[in-house]
This record gives structure tokens, sequence and C-alpha cells, in this order.
């Protein structure tokens, strides 16, 4: 693997996804990988420390529930990120990163500086937001 600097960022000029985007993103989804877990671990002890649920008084232990809920879907959200970050990593090892999986044009370092999770190129992704629009509302 290359290696790059702590202050490289990708480069229109460069070829796309050679070695030196690779590293980068791998480096990006890594570390964001590392920081989404320690999140969950934390939320997931405080919540255990900070239990109402055997309190007497109902409004305390509706309370407790409901952030319990919103805690617990939050963490959820955060599991399935992991699982798209994990699927992205696999892509940068297979060569297939970078790409769109429905038509194979390249995503883009843009779009993938803001969601290096992406597997569509945004017009790939506009045409499935639209698909799956038609077909909710039927």
């Amino acid at each position: 693997m290359v290696k790059i600097s702590k202050t490289y960022i990708p480069k229109e000029k460069e070829k796309y996804m050679c070695a030196k985007h690779l590293a980068f993103f791998k480096k990006k989804l890594t570390d964001w990988k590392v920081d989404l877990i320690k999140t969950n671990n934390e939320a997931l002890y405080n919540s255990s420390m900070d239990d109402n649920s055997t309190s007497a008084d109902i409004v305390d232990q509706a309370s407790s529930y409901t952030e319990k809920n919103v805690e617990m879907r939050a963490i959820n959200r955060q599991i399935k990120l992991i699982s798209k970050i994990d699927s992205a990593l696999k892509r940068i090892k297979d060569g297939t990163y970078g790409f769109c999986e429905d038509t194979g044009e390249p995503i883009g370092l843009k779009r993938l500086m803001a969601r290096p999770v992406a597997t569509l190129s945004i017009e790939a992704q506009e045409k499935h937001e639209k698909e799956e629009k038609i077909f909710a509302d039927n």
C-alpha cells in the first residue's frame, strides 16, 4: 500500500482511483469505522449505567424507555453504516471502489469525499430515488 501524508487530499488531475486515492479512502473509511465503534460502545455503556426502568415513577420509566428507543435506533443506523463502510473497504480491496454499481462509471472524487460509502454516481442515485418514489406512490 502507498504511503500518503496526513494532509493529502485526492486531486482531479491524478489518475482516478490511483494507489494514492485508494490509500486515502481506505484510511478515511477505517478511521470513520473506528470512531463509530467507539461512539457505539460508549452509548451502550452509558445507557446500561443510566437505567430508570426500575424507578417507581411511571413518567421516569416512560421517559427512559423513549430515550433508550431513540439511542438504540441511532446505534442501529450506525451499525448499518459500519456495514456499508466494510463493503466499501471490500470494494477497495477488489478494485471496484469509486465506480458506480449500475453504470460502471466513476462516482467522482467530490461525491466520495462527501459520502465515502457511495456506490452509485449522482445520476444513478437520482434515477434510483425517482424509481423508489414512483414505487412508493403506487
